[in-house]
């Protein structure tokens, strides 16, 4: 079996890359811009969802059985002057990847966020909430569903959502740089959502593809679909700050923990408006493939630990 990863050096592929668990499945090619990998933990090739014909040469050159698209476009602030770009990484390439993947009969494995929802709800979203993005960035990654749906490929849309790992650039890694600077901080506290490390998506993932494969065809069509692969449990992005840096000054990486003030998104504007709420229900991904979310604080405490041991 040969797969085919793309997004190699983004922190989600490089925690695929890490953990290992693909290369262990398949013969694994993973895609970068330059081809050239910050995990060289597979063989590299060049890969750039905003060049389509580049891509769907490459999909033609490797001819994976499975396609676990980590790459996005995910500058949610930039999309609102560069929707176009946005779009065509985000919405075209799969639609691209989607054809490809249905001709073939391959697996297309694809990231989604919360930012397809409008985020004004009070309970969380289930897989067929409906959807209404209120920014590009959202805009873009819903027409990239839309696109593989339509496709008619074999597909897992997984989204997710608040991403962080010890590598990249993350809410967690911001929050260490500035407390390690400053005695207090400013966060915002009327945003709900789940930190979700890349360990979990990747081991959800690996679970899902494997329960996939060990399918017959028909079971195979009835587990493609779009799921939502969060860790359990919601905070803000205050109640998030809190957490990090009373774990983080528990495991010695700040020599103190910096004081927490929590502000109204309003303090804070930026180009692209946030949802307000982003918990995903989660419910059916852990029931069809038989994976346990565990609560964020579990993810959170695993990854200050790696950084700890680094």
């Amino acid at each position: 079996m040969k797969i085919l990863l793309l997004g190699a050096n983004g922190q989600l592929g490089q925690t695929f890359l890490s953990q290992g668990g693909l290369a262990k499945r398949g013969e694994l090619a993973a895609a970068s811009r330059d081809g050239v990998l910050t995990v060289a933990a597979a063989r590299g090739v060049v890969g750039d969802l905003g060049d389509l014909s580049a891509l769907e040469a490459l999909l033609a050159a490797e001819r994976p059985d499975i396609v676990v698209n980590a790459a996005a476009y995910t500058a949610v602030d930039k999309a609102e002057s560069d929707e176009a770009n946005a779009t065509r990484v985000n919405g075209e390439a799969l639609g691209v990847i989607g054809h490809w993947a249905a001709r073939q009969g391959a697996l297309v494995v694809h990231y989604s966020t919360d930012y397809v929802f409008p985020g004004d709800a009070s309970t969380p979203y289930a897989p067929d909430a409906t959807t209404g993005p209120q920014g590009a960035y959202g805009r873009s990654k819903l027409a990239g569903e839309e696109a593989l749906r339509n496709s008619d490929a074999a597909h897992l849309i997984l989204r997710t959502a608040w991403v962080y790992s010890a590598v990249g650039n993350n809410f967690l890694r911001t929050m260490l740089r500035l407390g390690a600077d400053r005695d207090e901080l400013r966060v915002v506290a009327d945003q709900s959502g789940t930190p979700t490390t890349t360990t979990l998506i990747v081991e959800g993932t690996l679970a899902a593809i494997d329960r996939y494969l060990a399918a017959s065809e028909t079971g195979r069509r009835a587990l493609t679909g779009t799921y939502h692969l969060t860790a359990s449990g919601q905070t803000t992005w205050h109640g998030f700050a809190d957490a990090i840096f009373e774990g983080a000054a528990a495991k010695g990486l700040l020599a103190k923990r910096p004081t927490v003030h929590a502000i109204p998104s309003s303090e804070f504007p930026t180009p692209a408006k946030r949802p307000a709420y982003s918990v995903l229900d989660n419910a059916s991904f852990a029931t069809t493939f038989g994976y346990p979310l565990a609560d964020w604080h579990d993810g959170l405490n695993a990854t200050l630990d790696q950084l700890s041991n680094q």
